[in-house]
């Protein structure tokens, strides 16, 4: 086997994902044949740094050898039981572990098997909530600019990514939006926190004016990846949750991306305020498993789950299901994972590596065609644009980014951009030289992709 032999069969008969396939003629998909670590291979033995883990989930490196031998040892055991009228050891623990490592008062914990599927659990248990409890009015939600949560109906309705959302506009409800608080966007002079706090502001608004007919709000804590990996400051959320609260609203936290260590923290709820804020319903997926195994979490309070608890003849509960709900094997996964954590002491290390990413990257931020390198915890993220000073981007149609990538590939790093936004999202596994590589990697493509 040889990497043209395999690109020669995949474009026989694949479809892949986020990708216009007649770019494959120019820029074929390449062939991994194992992974290491940070490092994958194809079939020629070239070797790539992962630099966005694998779309964000390989957070312990590949072929991590203790999360290996935790799937083996269930594989032996029990491979999979569907959850509806039964149980089994790994379900039960993982969801005993989650109930203590996230924030007070998320009780109960509902398996998924993607992170859209748990946005979309988080939407309809809460519009489902406020009808149980004699809220029928409750139909709408509200979200923000530029946030994205997803690509199933429910989870793309709440999104705001024109790029995903435009086509399917016609078959989705239709959100309240209020505007993002990415502070890419505050004016010079203005901190993180006083942008967060300006912007609050239309938030504020519409809780006001729309609270009676709006189930929740829906927000990425700290962090619209998808988006190009704009950022905000933790007080909004604390403002947030305030308001919520005010207004008898839910509070959904997708923490599909920024959780499991992304922001610094376990979890990005923990940087708000004091002691950190508790959503009404949290989701979790990606570095759940470290990248080997699908799952999802929706994880809700007590007071959510007792609107579901009922006599069977009143119909009220919750009939949401997925055929690999709870796997055995990826629970295993995500127990072995939780493991690592502790065994690596990996929120402290990962403080170590952040600085590391700061400081090899400081010198891109006065590069002529950078508008700002962004930085929170182990997501650092370079907007090119095309003049600095007025922060005017690139045509988008030129594809800047897509160059710099094309370059990284040949210099052993997958650099996959967001438009013109490079950005570092690596496994936790990363050496401090790797990330200088990456640093120097990415100034050069930056360079050669904008010196015409």
């Amino acid at each position: 086997m040889n990497n043209q032999d395999l690109i020669a069969r995949d474009l026989n008969v694949l479809w892949h994902p986020c990708t216009q396939m007649k770019d494959t003629h120019d820029l074929p998909p390449i062939p991994m044949r194992r992974g290491e670590g940070v490092w994958l291979e194809d079939f020629e033995g070239n070797r790539y740094i992962d630099a966005v883990s694998s779309w964000w989930v390989n957070i312990f490196g590949h072929a991590n050898p203790a999360i290996n031998d935790r799937i083996k040892t269930q594989l032996d055991t029990l491979e999979h039981v569907m959850l509806a009228g039964f149980s089994h050891e790994p379900a039960v623990e993982l969801a005993e572990r989650l109930v203590d490592i996230t924030p007070a008062g998320l009780n109960k914990v509902f398996y998924a098997d993607n992170g859209s599927a748990a946005v979309e659990v988080a939407l309809k248990m809460s519009f489902h909530y406020w009808r149980n409890i004699g809220h029928g009015e409750k139909t709408r939600f509200i979200n923000l600019t530029n946030s994205y949560h997803g690509e199933t109906l429910g989870a793309l309705a709440v999104g705001d990514v024109s790029l995903y959302k435009k086509t399917y506009e016609p078959l989705l409800l239709k959100p309240l939006t209020a505007r993002s608080p990415d502070c890419f966007h505050r004016a010079p002079g203005v901190s993180w926190a006083e942008h967060s706090r300006e912007v609050f502001a239309e938030m504020e608004a519409l809780l006001a004016e729309h609270a009676h007919e709006t189930c929740a709000v829906i927000v990425e804590p700290l962090l619209q990846c998808a988006g190009h990996m704009r950022m905000y400051h933790p007080v909004y959320l604390e403002l947030l949750r305030e308001a919520c609260d005010r207004y008898g609203v839910h509070l959904i936290a997708d923490e599909i991306a920024s959780g499991f260590g992304r922001t610094g923290t376990l979890f990005a709820c923990e940087q708000a305020g004091e002691n950190g804020i508790s959503p009404d319903f949290m989701c979790l997926s990606k570095g759940i498993t470290a990248g080997y195994l699908p799952l999802s979490v929706t994880m809700t309070t007590d007071q959510v789950y007792q609107a579901f608890y009922d006599d069977y003849e009143n119909l009220s509960a919750f009939l949401h299901s997925h055929s690999y709900t709870g796997n055995p094997l990826a629970c295993a996964a995500a127990l072995a994972t939780l493991d690592e954590f502790v065994a690596r002491d990996q929120i402290n290390a990962n403080r170590v590596l952040s600085e590391r990413m700061a400081q090899s990257t400081a010198v891109i931020a006065d590069h002529p065609h950078v508008a700002e390198v962004r930085q929170t915890g182990m997501v650092l993220a370079i907007e090119m644009v095309a003049d600095k000073a007025s922060r005017t981007p690139f045509d988008w149609r030129e594809r800047r980014g897509l160059d710099v990538y094309r370059y990284a590939v040949t210099q052993g790093a997958l650099l996959r951009p967001l438009g013109d936004t490079m950005y570092f999202m690596p496994p936790y596994v990363i050496s401090p030289e790797q990330i200088d590589h990456l640093a120097e990697v990415a100034a050069e493509g930056i360079d050669r992709a904008t010196s015409t």
